[in-house]
């Protein structure tokens, strides 16, 4: 029996079936020499069928495509990684919500394979990662609307490109729309060990400001910050030590950050608000805490501070294509220049997608589950 699922990004429907899986984790063969294909390819993907524990509703399963139309482009996933908006989407719990049933992933890297007549800014070999979101990257294989995709170099680090849409461009946005920051100026951020906070430390480690970042305390502490402050970090600290007094004279020597960038919320958020310098900006970009941002009002009042949100979807509807494609242009410049690396990744195949996901909802994790096709 054949399930309908229409695929947000694709111009082709597709149609989901149960049957003998094909092998997973098996590397890409290479790019096709013509542009369009007239046969229909069967795929793997992780698809879920109503929200709820990611582990419980993601099933593997086969896909098969229609042939590539005219303005469509055949796409061989290589890497796609499981980020926390992906966990959010299956729970029914993010601000964007594809029609069900859908595919699984909203970052990843793919190469060409075939294109549509009409197709002109890719072609068969090029590398594309997703210029929408709820495109459904945990798949073998795909068609999209060329209108989907941004062209990559192809010879950046495969980690690195796969994981390049989402959180370094969520760091690089933050440090630059909301403050008019200097080299020597200096940033405050929790979170610091996520994706995001990683490429928030490299990115302006590369721009010449200085970071704060705070982490949870945890029986490997020491290894935590090495591991930061080998990416760039100047200061690691704990959200205790965050609260303790002592943070006064830490200020005497370091300056006051105007920009403070919060994924916690809660009493983490209220933290990073009572050290911004006056006027300074905090930008919540997520609410790991589930609590809400609680401010001061005296904060508010006799130092001016500014409460702002980011959500890079919204940023994408908000700017046009060419602005996408530069931005990633200036994160691959980074890449090139040895200034931004991808968080550690631990590779998976499809078939393990139930302990995949499990791991990426464990407290302290710190590898990204990253599927390989």
């Amino acid at each position: 029996m054949w399930v309908s699922c229409a695929l947000r990004g694709s111009r082709t429907p597709a149609r989901l079936r149960p049957g003998l899986l094909l092998s997973a984790g098996r590397r890409p063969p290479a790019a096709a020499s013509y542009s369009a294909s007239a046969e229909p390819s069967q795929v793997q993907a992780l698809v879920y069928g109503h929200h709820g524990h990611p582990a419980k509703v993601v099933e593997l399963k086969n896909l098969e495509l229609t042939a590539v139309g005219g303005s469509d482009v055949h796409v061989k996933m290589l890497a796609a990684p499981i980020n926390p908006s992906d966990i959010n989407m299956i729970q029914g719990n993010y601000g964007l919500l594809p029609k069900l049933p859908a595919i699984g992933g909203n970052e990843g890297v793919g190469q060409v394979v075939a294109v549509g007549s009409n197709v002109t800014r890719v072609k068969p070999g090029d590398w594309v990662i997703p210029g929408n979101v709820s495109l459904g990257t945990w798949r073998t294989e795909a068609v999209f609307s060329e209108e989907a995709l941004i062209r990559i170099p192809s010879d950046i680090p495969l980690h690195t490109a796969a994981t390049l849409s989402v959180n370094p461009c969520t760091a690089y946005r933050m440090l630059m729309d909301f403050e008019q920051l200097q080299p020597g100026d200096s940033v405050i951020q929790n979170a610091a060990n996520s994706g995001v906070g990683q490429a928030v430390i490299q990115i302006a480690a590369a721009l010449g400001l200085r970071t704060i970042n705070v982490v949870r305390d945890r029986p490997d502490i020491h290894r935590l910050t090495d591991r930061l402050k080998n990416l760039g970090a100047e200061y690691v600290i704990t959200e205790e030590e965050l609260r303790n007094h002592e943070m006064k004279n830490f200020f005497k020597d370091v300056p006051r950050p105007r920009l403070a960038l919060n994924c916690v919320g809660g009493k983490s958020s209220t933290e990073l608000l009572r050290h911004l310098a006056p006027g300074g900006t905090m930008v919540t970009y997520g609410g790991m805490a589930k609590q809400p941002v609680i401010a001061s009002v005296s904060l508010l009042i006799f130092k001016d501070l500014k409460l702002r949100g980011f959500w890079l979807s919204q940023w994408k509807n908000d700017h046009s294509r060419d602005h996408l494609e530069e931005l990633i242009l200036t994160l691959c410049h980074f890449v090139r220049q040895g200034q931004l690396t991808a968080p550690a990744c631990s590779e998976v195949p499809l078939q393990d997608h139930h302990h995949a996901l499990e791991t990426s909802m464990h407290p302290f994790t710190s590898s990204k589950q990253i599927f390989i096709m």
